[in-house]
């Protein structure tokens, strides 16, 4: 089996201070706080960026600053820039980080509606588009799904050239509009995937540990992170990311898996170093 990989969440664009006083919002806080994911395991840093005061930004220029500052201090880490940015941003401005030539960036499959009047839009022609601009600055794409009918939507442009295999995905479970992140859609998932793609699963609040413990045993691969998720246990806050991932990390060696560095996830998921 695979040796596991972790990414860490480190921010999100929803969750904030309130939720959790630990959650980055400066460039040193990013630099914290993915440092401590990464020691404590962490190959891949999934990043989302903020101004100071916890507005969510795609600006380049702040991408920019805070992924240099993390490989200022840990030059091997995998930085996942997001590029689902926050509801109401134009294409072109959730964009902006692809400019910066990552090894990855996510690029979501489908429309999800968030709660209320929340909708985060990706139309068909939205996913061609990222998936053009990713294939030409050769940048790998982790896809997003929050349900079944965006892993066919991702099988689809594959065949029409938008998306190159071999894919890798990223199943978002327990999102409010999304599939639930039950075990029964778990398996559901898995079995949608072709069997050259891997995954890995991102569960949402109490679903976190139980489907990374899914992941595991299964081969796949396991996000943790403030973004999905701010407590270590029921109603304990996390003291930090990398606490979230010491606990994946207790769970992977008790289920037999050892946890793979920045080199050997760059090997399993074909990724090609800038």
């Amino acid at each position: 089996m695979e040796k596991l990989i972790i990414t860490a969440a480190i921010c999100g664009a929803e969750v904030t201070k309130e939720h959790n006083p630990n959650v980055p919002y400066t460039i040193e806080e990013c630099v914290r706080e993915a440092g401590l994911a990464y020691e404590a395991g962490a190959s891949i840093i999934h990043l989302h960026v903020r101004t100071d005061d916890g507005t969510p930004t795609q600006d380049k220029n702040r991408f920019k600053m805070v992924m240099d500052a993390i490989h200022a201090k840990y030059p091997d880490v995998i930085i996942q820039p997001s590029t689902g940015g926050a509801v109401g941003m134009t294409n072109d401005e959730r964009l902006q980080p692809t400019e910066l030539n990552p090894e990855m960036a996510t690029l979501d499959c489908g429309t999800l509606n968030f709660g209320g009047d929340e909708i985060f839009e990706n139309t068909e022609n939205t996913i061609k588009y990222f998936g053009e601009r990713m294939i030409e600055r050769g940048i790998k794409p982790e896809l997003e799904v929050f349900d079944k009918s965006m892993i066919d939507m991702a099988l689809r442009l594959n065949k029409k050239g938008f998306i190159k295999s071999p894919m890798h995905f990223d199943f978002v479970m327990g999102v409010n509009g999304g599939i639930s992140g039950t075990l029964r859609d778990f398996v559901f998932l898995r079995e949608s995937i072709p069997a050259d793609a891997t995954y890995t699963v991102a569960g949402v609040g109490r679903f976190e540990f139980p489907l990374a413990t899914a992941a595991i045993i299964d081969g796949g691969h396991v996000r943790v992170g403030f973004e999905d998720n701010t407590m270590i246990s029921r109603g304990i806050v996390a003291e930090s990311n990398g606490q979230l991932v010491e606990k994946v990390v207790r769970m992977a060696k008790e289920l037999g898996r050892e946890i793979a560095t920045p080199a050997e996830a760059r090997e399993i998921l074909g990724l090609k170093r800038k």
